[in-house]
Parts: structure tokens; C-alpha cells; sequence
């Protein structure tokens, strides 16, 4: 597959900032949802999801949870400082760890203001159950994209949890050009978040409420949860003129033997990501499984052109894959697969598991459009081209789609 073919200015439209979704619905589920199928668009909204999804579909849900990543310090000049948490280093790596970990801890970072910020240590006061706190911030090295972070606090026997929670800000995404504000602590979340890891929200399932997902039940429908903790990669713009240039960010998956069993014995359903972070996780399964079955020491991690790269025997398809990847886990006696995913999906990509897709509308040149053009090819300009003349709302807070190719 020749990348260099696939400019990604073939992949852009106007976007106007007024059909960017500055602030979410004051309901969930009452977002419009363009439902494609077979080819047709129409306009529907959310809560009518239960009744669209086919009898025999199992959506697949990420349970990530956003944590509060951004930490602002004011030094004694009055120079404020954004230090925005990327992910854990030491004492460990394990994001469900480090936010158990007490003083001190050393985190991947971006800074804002980071001349200003010096090589001193900064301090900020905060309160946690009424007790004063008191936190400090230290750069201990600059890398190519990043700052490694000493985080410090007195009294020290807090977890890093609670620093976040109580003194951290959301970290919403900067298109939104605006300020945090207390109801995005709860609105930029799904209602079944639950593993602390992600810097941004996976923004499908954000329109799904408790009564959906009670209505998916009555209705039949199947489900499962992995895990892909979300970066802030996740906004990296293609800055190069053809996709072969891009270098695709890293992101955590998790995914349990249930969850692979329950695929492997769903071999007739029409399994659907809630989410383009739920798709890559699902079809990044395939070709770690292909890692294992040549023997690759860590066949985890997927590596960005791994799908258009490596070669697929005969007789391996999706089924032989989650085979593969069970009797590693029990080989190796773990109950969760724990790896990296850096795939890119582009047009030319052909889906293993996933048959349709929820989500929401990406900004242009970006490589979740990319993905959403693989899936349905040049019939996303069609939809886009709706939405935009039908003041669907657009990005992260904004509407959403339903394609069944």
C-alpha cells in the first residue's frame, strides 16, 4: 500500500467556529445523531439509539476515566504555570498505581510558561478535607515533547489521586478556547468511566446516560468494556502533506481474557466500537495476535504501519487471533491483556472485527477522519457535508454519528 498517495488535504472541509460545541447539551442523550445506513443519512437523536442498533449487536464500550490533569501554579512574580500531567513515570508506570502513590512521584508533563517556570521548585497551597496542603513542582529534564515532573507534597502520606481530584483542572481539548468550568469535571466524563488514565475523553460514549444503557439491556443488546487510555496525541494535527510523514501516537489498551472470550463466542454478532479509541483497541487485537503467532517477544505493542505491513497467512483470520491471544494469557497465567497500540487507520484498511462505528464529527485533517473515511469511504464527505448543513454540532462536545456500512 503506497501512503504516499493519500494527501491529507484530500481530508479536509470548512468548519465554521460556530458549529464547534463550545459546552455540551444539558442532557446527554438529546444530542442529534446522523444515522447512516446502507448507503442513507438521515437525522435522528440519540436516546432513539437502542431502536436503530441490530438485534445482534455488542457495542464495545472503553471504561477509561479522564483524570483532572491540569495543575495551575502561580509563582511569587505573579507568572502563572500550567503543568498538564501527561502520564506516569516513577516510582511506577501503571496508571491505577501512580495515582495510589504518595509523595513524591515523577510524571511525563507538558508545562505552560515553562521559561518562567525556571528550574526552582514551585509551590502551590490547596486544601483536601479541609486540610492544608501543600504541593510542589520540580523540572528534572527536558525530552523531545515533554518535561519529566517531580510532584511533591506536604503532608505526605496523600495519594496523588487526591491531588488531582481535589486542585486539578479539566483537561479540555484546545479547540474549545475557553476555561475549564466545575460542570466539565462531570460532563467531560462517560457515566461508565472507571480506570483513571485518559487526558482526554473518548467523546462517543459521552452521550450514552444510565436509561440507555438500561434500555440496551431490555432491548437485548450485548456489550463489553476494554480500555484505551487516551493521550494527547489524540490531538496531534497532521502537519505533513501525505500520511507517510505522520508519526502516530502511543496509547495503553486493556483488554480482559472475558472480554476476548465473549469476542471469540460473539463470532455471528455485529460488533460495534463505542468510539474511535474503542475501534483501534478492538482491531489492534488482530495484529498483536499476528505478533505472537511469528514469535515477537513483545507482541503487545502494535506498531503504526504493523497492519499494512505484516504478513497475513491463509488460513489466520479474526477468530484464529483471539484464540492466539487466549492461550497466551493463560500461558502466561494473566487475566488481562495489558499492551500499546500506535496503529494508524486509513483508507485501504480492512476491518477484522469492527462492522459499524459510534462517534462523533472530527476535525478536519485529522487522522480520526481518516479513520471514519476507511470505515465508509468518500461517502464521509456526503455526511459531513449533512451535518454541516444541517447545524449538527461538531468536535468533542457536540453531536453524533451511527454508521452501518
Amino acid at each position: 500500500m503506497d501512503f504516499s498517495t493519500i494527501r491529507i488535504e484530500d481530508y479536509n472541509y470548512p468548519l465554521p467556529d460556530e458549529q464547534i460545541a463550545k459546552y455540551p447539551l444539558s442532557q446527554r442523550d438529546q444530542s442529534k445523531l446522523l444515522f447512516l445506513k446502507k448507503g442513507e443519512i438521515s437525522e435522528k437523536r440519540f436516546f432513539e439509539i437502542s431502536e436503530l442498533l441490530p438485534k445482534n449487536s455488542l457495542l464495545l464500550f472503553n471504561e477509561t476515566k479522564v483524570i483532572q490533569a491540569r495543575l495551575i501554579f502561580k509563582k511569587t512574580t505573579g507568572a502563572k504555570i500550567e503543568i498538564f500531567c501527561l502520564e506516569p513515570l516513577e516510582p511506577v508506570n501503571d496508571f491505577q498505581l501512580a495515582m495510589q502513590q504518595k509523595s513524591p512521584v515523577v510524571w511525563k508533563c507538558l508545562i505552560g510558561g515553562a521559561k518562567k517556570m525556571g528550574n526552582a521548585k514551585i509551590a502551590s497551597e490547596i486544601k483536601i478535607n479541609g486540610k492544608d496542603i501543600i504541593l510542589f513542582a520540580e523540572k528534572k529534564e527536558k525530552l523531545n515533547d515533554y518535561f519529566l515532573v517531580e510532584f511533591s507534597w506536604t503532608p505526605k502520606n496523600i495519594q496523588f489521586s487526591e491531588i488531582l481530584e481535589t486542585s486539578g483542572l479539566t483537561p479540555l481539548p484546545p479547540y474549545l478556547h475557553r476555561e475549564a468550568e466545575a460542570s466539565d469535571k462531570e460532563r467531560y466524563q462517560t457515566v461508565y468511566a472507571k480506570l483513571d488514565g485518559s487526558v482526554a475523553a473518548p467523546t462517543a460514549g459521552l452521550h450514552f446516560t444510565e436509561n440507555i444503557l438500561a434500555s440496551l439491556l431490555e432491548k437485548g443488546i450485548d456489550s463489553d468494556k476494554l480500555v484505551l487510555h487516551v493521550g494527547a496525541g489524540t490531538f496531534k494535527p497532521v502537519s505533513s502533506d501525505t500520511i507517510d510523514d505522520h508519526e502516530m501516537h502511543k496509547e495503553k489498551i486493556r483488554v480482559k481474557i472475558q472480554t476476548l472470550k465473549h469476542l471469540l463466542n460473539s463470532a455471528e454478532k455485529i460488533i460495534i466500537p463505542v468510539g474511535t479509541t474503542s475501534m483501534r483497541s478492538l482491531e489492534s487485537l488482530f495484529w498483536m495476535a499476528l505478533n505472537y503467532f511469528y514469535g515477537k517477544e513483545d507482541y503487545t505493542k502494535v506498531e503504526q504501519w504493523d497492519p499494512y505491513q505484516l504478513e497475513i497467512p491463509e488460513s489466520f483470520n479474526s477468530k484464529v487471533a483471539l484464540e492466539l491471544l487466549i492461550k497466551a494469557l493463560e500461558q502466561e497465567e494473566k487475566d488481562v491483556l495489558e499492551g500499546e497500540t500506535q496503529m494508524i487507520i486509513v483508507p485501504g484498511y480492512k476491518f477484522r472485527f469492527a462492522k459499524g462505528l459510534i462517534t462523533n464529527f472530527h476535525q478536519p485533517k485529522s487522522t480520526l477522519l481518516l479513520l471514519v473515511a476507511a470505515l465508509i469511504g468518500e461517502k464521509w464527505k456526503e455526511v459531513y457535508d449533512y451535518a454541516l448543513k444541517n447545524s449538527f454540532r461538531f468536535l468533542s462536545y457536540g453531536d453524533s454519528c451511527f454508521f452501518l456500512p
